[in-house]
């Protein structure tokens, strides 16, 4: 039985702690818990010779009075002694209770042990780490590598020397002098430690209240009318602010003194140590010069000063500080500030309450800063003072806190976001990570040990059964519902009033439930949640997550991210199991169930076209589910297919590859995929073969999806090589066995995809815009929608109609962004491109085209962005950027495969005008011949009408104008079976004396 107030061990049936007389009534027997805490090692040095020049009898004296001291010491400063090992002492700071200064406390600590040897006439090393350890087991001692860490250390250290771990010295470095020395090689661990040598203890942790304050302007306005209230009135006013830890309180307090016309004194309550409870006063008093030999300093303050002879009672000590406040203040205003009143003696806050109450005719204005758990101990704090007044600061709103984090120059994006949502409006936690953020280069947001001791304290002053509900809360995450916490807690915990009593604290307030019927909790902090999780051994997560799923699969069938959810539970519940080496049954099956339940969400997440989140929830039921099976299989070839939407062509070959040896249909589909996910090496001839040969393993097994994606490929490969009425056949089987496979995602991207693919090719396009307007009016959200967009916005720039095309294509790049379809968000900049390009703006014709070729280009995708690159090209050698074009179309070329048709034309098309800029006119018609050769074959009539255009515009170049005029006849014919009046303006436009 811990006592909650003094850490005392007491008996299991004790009713009052042995040591402070506090109630243990509602505590329960010390139970295991995950801590961050430090460890001191202290070894004599020399013992074996000391054994032999010692008697045993005044070895034994000698060594009695050395444990003596040192237990004497460590339990001062507020650590523990684990255990002794034979001449060595460890302790532990943060044993039984966690301080937020523990490792502070322990560096004093072991200064003082230092300080001490000779006198004890004996040398010794000392170490100290800080980590985290589990407690509270059977053996009652702190287990954990930091235990090992320290006694290394102190292995390490020279006779007289302190060696303290980087962890302890991120936590103290501010008030500390400390050296650092070499690496430590130590036995059992594989990479050197770090250690830095201790030499003092400099000051105490700084108040941060130096910079700009953002908000709090009502709060201010509160201070200041107080402290004209006490100056006009000549009276004494009490002004209390609560507040959690960094949330503002002294910088609230700094900008109100400020500008105050007053004298301000300050008295700070210490956490602990001899003679705490009135050395705020001392503190002021001697800010006021009140010295003991003064003639104004009676009997009860000369005992505050220590020149008394320890007879003043409480009363008369508090009776003597308000006649001292008074007569100061009836010179000037007076202003008292005293802070962390959440550590301050009973007596402490006695006094501060009688100077607020009976103080008359002096002009006193009494600042007291302190957490919200001052009520807990004082609920009546200042009642029945009619000049009190208490303000409890909230956390910065998401406004505020994006101004704080302007004004400290934090740089945008995601990093910025990722300040903001875990610092959650707490000013002290911004400045942290910052800090942190800046040591580590600015590459990453953690949270700092110093906010982790922060949070971790708080909670360890909680009665257990309140932190048991905390800690139940947490499992289901920062938003909980009570419902569960019952689910998961014990009867005797009486939860409903324990979450009353955190709502008092400030650490959870009431939020929306999302069970009906139920009551929901937020905790206050996203960290303070974390905080409670973490303290939690895993083998008791692994329960408590697997009993919150089995709740929750019965409690929250309305969910509509039941299966997210309960998935989400079951792979923590298997994750610690197998942590922890947990090997029944019940844990065995956690694997499969968790992944069939991601897998369901991840199909789900790909049909409502959440890309990122289908590749987030299908890898991790991959992870999960057997790797023999069907599901496994399924799983693996949906995970690729998003992989691929997503850009994440290396990955999508992994997850493929996973499932393509065999010669089952399972394994036909993982061929497929890889064919799909493909980086353009092998040519689309060689791909439309090795698809033809995968077709009838499918077909044997009637594997509907298989047979969609493989059809489907096989439309978009006779597409890429120009054969798009061809394709026609092989779009509608793939949208006969999409529609068989159940799979809407798939048939909507099939029917989405011929729409953009036939407005490359034959379709004419009065035909497409009729088709595409009729199709989009019917596919609004859903994956077919922006590809409809596309081919719409296609054909109406073709006709001229810019200004709908820009609207139309923008929309539909935009949508495909949104549903994480970036692959072909950054592919269709060659439509829109193409578009600029026709309208006449190549300006931004290459900033598009630009931006997706660079984005194709860290994806590794070559197909695509060969096209794009042609493009670019294309817009530069429209804005006279002749070199740059001409180097852009040739690697355009480079990448894209030998039968890319549009790829190859496009760049030998560029080529030939650069070269006849140049008047290198045989290799421009040379160059212009080819771009021709290799669309004559396929029926893209534009594609074929631009590489015509070219020719006519290179063999005018060279003066043979009748030629030229042929070609051009055949390029407006084949504008006008497409139905391109835009194309064909453009040319008449170029060469209006050949037409």
């Amino acid at each position: 039985m811990i006592c909650p107030e003094c850490g005392h061990a007491n008996p299991e049936a004790a009713r009052f702690c042995n040591a402070c007389a506090a109630p243990l009534v509602l505590l329960r027997p010390a139970r295991e818990q995950r801590k961050t805490v430090t460890v001191v090692f202290c070894d004599v040095t020399g013992s074996t010779a000391l054994g032999e020049r010692l008697d045993p009898e005044p070895l034994r004296a000698l060594l009695a009075r050395y444990f003596e001291r040192m237990k004497g010491i460590v339990e001062r400063h507020g650590g523990s002694v684990e255990k002794f090992i034979g001449d060595a002492v460890m302790a532990v700071f943060g044993v039984p209770v966690v301080h937020e200064d523990d490792a502070l406390r322990a560096v004093r600590a072991a200064l003082d042990m230092r300080a001490v040897l000779p006198e004890l006439g004996v040398q010794a090393r000392l170490g100290i780490a800080t980590g985290e350890v589990v407690v509270g087991t059977a053996e009652r001692l702190a287990t954990g590598d930091v235990v090992n860490v320290a006694a290394r250390l102190q292995q390490a250290a020279a006779p007289g020397e302190i060696l303290i771990s980087q962890p302890t010295h991120r936590l103290v470095r501010g008030v500390v002098a400390a050296e650092s020395v070499e690496p430590l090689a130590v036995r059992g661990k594989e990479l050197p430690v770090g250690a830095y040598r201790l030499e003092a203890v400099t000051g105490e942790p700084a108040r941060r209240d130096g910079g700009q304050m953002v908000g709090r302007a009502r709060q201010l306005r509160m201070l200041r009318d107080a402290f004209e209230n006490a100056r006009d009135d000549v009276a004494c006013y009490l002004f209390t602010v609560l507040g959690a830890a960094g949330v503002g309180k002294s910088r609230l307090v700094s900008e109100f003194l400020r500008g105050v016309q007053a004298r301000v004194v300050r008295g700070r309550c210490l956490s602990y140590g001899e003679g705490i409870t009135y050395w705020p006063v001392i503190e002021v008093l001697r800010a006021l010069g009140v010295q003991a030999d003064e003639e104004q300093a009676n009997a009860p303050l000369r005992e505050l000063l220590g020149d008394g002879d320890g007879g003043a009672s409480a009363a008369e000590i508090a009776l003597a500080v308000r006649r001292t406040l008074e007569r100061v203040a009836r010179d000037a205003p007076l202003v008292v500030v005293w802070d962390d009143l959440q550590w301050a003696e009973p007596a402490f806050l006695d006094l501060v309450e009688h100077v607020a109450h009976w103080s008359r005719g002096a002009p006193i204005l009494l600042i007291c800063m302190t957490r919200p758990d001052l009520l807990d101990r004082r609920p009546m704090w200042a009642g029945g003072n009619v000049n009190a007044t208490t303000v409890l600061l909230e956390s910065l709103t998401p406004d505020e806190t994006d101004r704080l984090i302007e004004s400290l120059g934090a740089p945008h994006g995601e990093l910025r976001d990722r300040i903001r949502t875990a610092a959650d409006g707490n000013p002290l936690f911004v400045e942290e990570m910052l800090a942190l953020m800046e040591e580590a280069g600015g590459s990453d947001v953690a949270v700092p040990p110093t906010i982790q001791a922060l949070l971790a304290a708080r909670l360890d002053q909680l009665d257990v059964p309140e932190r048991a509900v905390l800690e139940r809360g947490a499992i289901e995450g920062q938003v909980f519902h009570r419902g569960a916490v019952e689910a998961l807690a014990t009867d005797e915990l009486l939860v409903g009033e324990r979450l009353l009593s955190l709502v008092r604290k400030e650490l959870v307030r009431p939020d929306t439930p999302q069970l009906p019927g139920d009551e929901a909790f937020r905790f206050r902090h996203l960290l303070i949640r974390d905080a409670a999780y973490d303290s939690l051994p895993k083998s008791v997560r692994a329960e408590l997550h697997l009993r919150f799923a089995e709740w929750l699969e019965d409690r929250g069938r309305g969910l509509s991210e039941l299966d997210e959810i309960v998935g989400y539970h079951l792979e923590q519940a298997h994750r610690y199991a197998q942590e922890v080496g947990a090997f029944g049954s019940e844990w065995v099956s956690l694997s499969e169930r968790a992944g069939a339940r991601l897998a369901d969400a991840g199909r789900r997440a790909s049909e409502r076209e959440d890309l990122s989140a289908a590749v987030n929830l299908l890898s991790r039921a991959s992870r999960l589910l057997a790797a023999d099976s069907q599901r496994r299989a399924d799983v693996l070839i949906d995970l690729g297919y998003a992989l691929i939407g997503t850009g994440r062509f290396d990955d999508a070959r992994v997850a493929f590859r996973a499932v393509a040896e065999g010669r089952d249909a399972a394994a036909a589909r993982g061929r497929v995929g890889l064919l799909a996910a493909y980086n353009n090496v092998a040519g689309e001839f060689a791909m439309l073969e090795q698809i033809e040969r995968e077709i009838p393993m499918l077909e044997q097994a009637r594997d509907e999806a298989g047979l969609a994606e493989a059809w489907e490929l096989v439309a978009m490969v006779r597409s890429w090589i120009g054969r798009t009425a061809d394709a026609a056949p092989a779009y509608e089987r793939a949208v006969h066995h999409a529609q068989a496979s159940g799979h809407r995602r798939l048939e909507r991207r099939i029917i989405g995809m011929r729409a953009v693919q036939e407005a490359w090719g034959h379709l004419p396009a009065d035909e497409g815009i009729d088709v595409c307007a009729g199709l989009v009016e019917g596919a609004g959200g859903t994956s077919a929608e922006p590809y409809l967009l596309l081919a719409l916005g296609f054909h109406r720039a073709r006709q001229g109609d810019f200004d709908q095309a820009r609207r139309d294509v923008r929309r539909g790049r935009q949508l495909l962004r949104e549903f994480g379809h970036l692959l072909m968000a950054n592919s269709s900049a060659q439509i829109e491109a193409h578009l600029e390009l026709a309208a006449g703006d190549a300006a931004t014709a290459e900033a598009v085209a630009r931006e997706a070729y660079e984005e194709l280009g860290k994806m590794g995708e070559q197909g695509f962005r060969s096209t794009v690159g042609c493009y670019l090209a294309r817009a530069l050698l429209e804005l006279d950027r002749w070199k740059e074009a001409e180097e852009i179309a040739i690697e355009a070329g480079e990448l894209g495969a030998d039968d890319d048709f549009v790829t190859q034309s496009e760049s030998r098309q560029i080529r030939a005008l650069v070269a006849a800029r140049r008047g290198l006119l045989e290799e421009a018609e040379h160059l212009a011949r080819e771009a021709v050769a290799i669309t004559d074959a396929t029926d893209a009539w534009s594609v074929r009408g631009e590489a015509m255009a070219t020719l006519a515009q290179v063999i005018d170049t060279a003066g043979r104008r009748p030629e030229a005029q042929a070609a051009m006849e055949e390029a407006l014919r084949l504008f006008s079976r497409k139905g391109d009046r835009a194309a064909a303006d453009e040319a008449k436009r170029r060469q209006p004396h050949l037409v």
